[in-house]
């Protein structure tokens, strides 16, 4: 049985920046994705600007072209196809100028759903949100979306903020993380919150330690300009990691709307205390044979920004406190994995003395690849001979379980249509992100100030040594990457 579609309202999406890289890899196939199985009604638009001089045939050839290359499926859907194309248009303006507007202005409908997406430098989107709001094209009903990074300090979100709030209405403004659009991160919040099973346990009671782990096999060529202005810790782990820390860590909220569960998630945030320097670990992936290490993928020689970064972070609160919170996140790594591991302690009193101390259940809750949760538990190993205990793996893996109901969908698509629907859970609040960096910002300005240098690491392996050590010293390991 396939999940059931429920189409949206009417709308025009206005996508700024529709020339660039994340709209053609991104936005557009997703849009397609959903207009394919029937959630686009047919009066939504999509209506493409940018600087870029073209006519609405070009643009349309363009987008046709991104979807044959990043949604190879839609060759085979040609009726469809088309008809998403003809609901195409392009407008030319200057996001950060004067040109464009009035004909953007007369292009929009003021009787849909409009939904302004910035997929743009975090620099334009006071521009674009001012010219917007003062030229009369945003009405109290529209809504904006903006993309991270949102950004680069405390003080510069704080000014972000301020340039999007001075137009629109908190509850206008759509922050996007993609991490939150995916499936297994909101079954995460289904897992807790929808079992009578796991909230009792759900706690240090019960609960050893929680990792998280965002590894990636890929280096940082191609945007290494970019990452070294920003590093692991500003470009994953105060946004990426920190959502996943805060819906594993949080309390129930009172009732399933976007302002009780950005409640509850602030929260964990402000309970978040500060971490110790010894606490922390960072690396920088060295040259591989033929292939270049992370200061030339950079092109600065001399960096010491961190492609990887591992921490110990301890929740200030009644149900957290004493159960460690470990982060890691990194380049050059063994295998593409994201994964949430929550570890529970042991029994209270083993009565097989050879086996204390050796074996804990734990929950995986694996987001990619291969979406899924994982229970690991203690078993007697079958067969004559004594009592042996095996661990085994009650695992369902999505795809396998749901059949077809768990056909992959872009976060993407899933964030989209959000957004028209009018639902913002799955997105950050302003206090929301100003609450992480003021966590993050004193521990980058502690190594900014006084080091010391990542640690050199190899690629295709867990990381730096003392990452493995941040662990150990406490009678604990890592999950093995991609195991």
């Amino acid at each position: 049985m396939v999940s059931r579609v429920i189409p949206v309202d009417p709308f025009d999406l206005v996508l700024f920046g529709a020339t660039g890289d994340l709209a053609r890899r991104k936005i557009l196939p997703g849009l397609f994705h959903r207009f394919a199985v029937g959630q686009m009604p047919d009066g939504a638009r999509i209506i493409g600007t940018a600087r870029s001089a073209m006519n609405r045939a070009e643009f349309t050839e363009a987008v046709h072209a991104s979807l044959l290359e990043f949604a190879p499926e839609a060759a085979k859907q040609s009726a469809l196809l088309e008809k998403f194309l003809a609901s195409l248009e392009y407008v030319r303006a200057d996001a950060g100028g004067e040109d464009g507007w009035d004909t953007l202005a007369k292009a929009i409908r003021p009787d849909v759903v409009q939904a302004f997406y910035l997929s743009v430098s975090p620099a334009l989107f006071g521009s674009i949100a001012s010219n917007l709001k003062s030229r009369g094209i945003a009405s109290a009903n529209s809504r904006v979306v903006v993309e991270k990074p949102f950004g680069h300090d405390l003080a510069s979100a704080r000014d972000l903020n301020g340039d999007l709030r001075r137009n629109f209405d908190e509850h206008q403004i759509y922050r996007i993380d993609h991490y939150l659009g995916k499936e297994t991160v909101q079954n995460l919040m289904a897992l807790r919150f929808a079992n009578a099973l796991w909230e009792p346990l759900w706690n240090s009671t019960h609960v050893d330690h929680v990792q998280i782990t965002v590894a990636e096999s890929l280096g940082v060529e191609g945007r290494g300009e970019y990452y070294d202005r920003s590093g692991a810790m500003r470009d994953m782990v105060q946004n990426h990691l920190m959502q996943l820390l805060c819906l594993t860590a949080m309390e129930p909220p009172s009732r399933f709307t976007s302002d009780a569960v950005r409640d509850e998630k602030v929260k964990v945030i402000e309970a978040l205390e500060p971490v110790a320097p010894p606490d922390i670990v960072r690396g920088q992936y060295r040259a591989q044979g033929s292939a270049g290490s992370y200061r030339d993928h950079a092109g600065n020689p001399h960096s010491s920004t961190e492609s990887f970064i591992a921490m110990k972070v301890n929740i200030g609160n009644w149900r957290w406190a004493g159960t460690p919170f470990y982060l890691r996140t990194g380049k050059k790594l063994r295998a593409r994995c994201s994964e949430i591991a929550v570890v529970f302690r042991g029994p209270p009193h083993m009565i097989f003395p050879d086996m204390a101390g050796r074996r804990s259940n734990a929950m995986i809750i694996r987001l990619q690849p291969d979406e899924g949760i994982t229970l690991r538990n203690t078993i007697k190993e079958p067969g004559p001979g004594g009592f042996r205990l095996a661990e085994v793996s009650l695992d369902m893996t999505f795809a396998e379980a749901l059949g077809e109901r768990a056909e992959p969908q872009d976060a993407y698509e899933r964030l989209i249509m959000d957004v028209i629907r009018g639902d913002q859970t799955l997105f950050m609040r302003g206090d929301e992100v100003e609450a992480a960096w003021a966590w993050a910002d004193p521990i980058i300005a502690g190594w900014e100030d006084v080091g010391p240098a990542p640690s050199p690491y190899d690629p295709g392996g867990s990381g730096p040594e003392d990452a493995l050590m941040l662990l150990h010293r406490e009678g604990r390991r890592w999950r093995e990457i991609g195991g």
